[in-house]
């Protein structure tokens, strides 16, 4: 049975060998897997796995597929969804030992910010609070919505009951007021030091 099987067009086309179909399929069934995984040598491997596995079915079944190329296509997929299920638990293989990790997560520098950082947002957090305050009503609901809300203008206008373009200067007049007030703390994000 696996020593024949119909062409790889799906219809009823000549009998030809397994050997024969593979060389036909081989090509497309690798870029298929290359797509799929990434790697060339994974692929390649792949490849081998899917002609592999489709000669061994077909030694089971009794009769042919009735679409030879879907088949192996089906085949193939299943193959690198595998492949990629796998990879992510071949990180544990690849895990130094117990020793080693201790070392290199000590040396890691740490994610937290520090007392220093904390400070120094808290200070930012309330200069920016005492400057919204120095803004007119609208300004600072058009800031708000904007950066805090993440609306469009469009958005705030509805919400505001106003004209975009009033929107658009109420915003141009609160950043530039802010700007002003917050010019330090600008200069500092810009490359100057604290």
């Amino acid at each position: 049975m696996a020593d024949q099987l119909v062409a790889t067009s799906g219809a009823a086309a000549p009998l030809t060998d397994f050997s024969a179909w593979m060389i036909s399929e081989q090509r497309r069934v690798f870029l298929l897997c290359q797509r799929m995984l990434g790697e060339a040598d994974e692929a390649d491997s792949a490849t081998q796995d899917v002609f592999f596995k489709a000669y061994r079915a077909l030694q089971k079944q009794e009769s042919q597929p009735e679409e030879p190329a879907r088949w192996l296509t089906r085949i193939a997929v299943n193959t690198c969804l595998d492949r990629l299920r796998s990879r992510r638990w071949q990180f544990w293989r690849r895990r130094p030992n117990q020793q080693d990790e201790e070392t290199i997560l000590s040396m890691a520098p740490a994610t937290s910010p520090d007392a220093a950082d904390q400070l120094f947002a808290r200070q930012i957090a309330e200069r920016l609070a005492t400057a919204l305050k120095r803004l007119s009503d609208r300004q600072r609901a058009v800031f708000t919505l904007r950066h805090n809300e993440d609306r469009s203008l469009e958005e705030i206008a509805q919400l505001l009951g106003l004209d975009v373009g009033t929107v658009k200067a109420h915003m141009a007049r609160a950043v530039a007021k802010l700007r002003e007030d917050l010019e330090d703390l600008y200069a500092l994000r810009q490359g100057g030091s604290r």
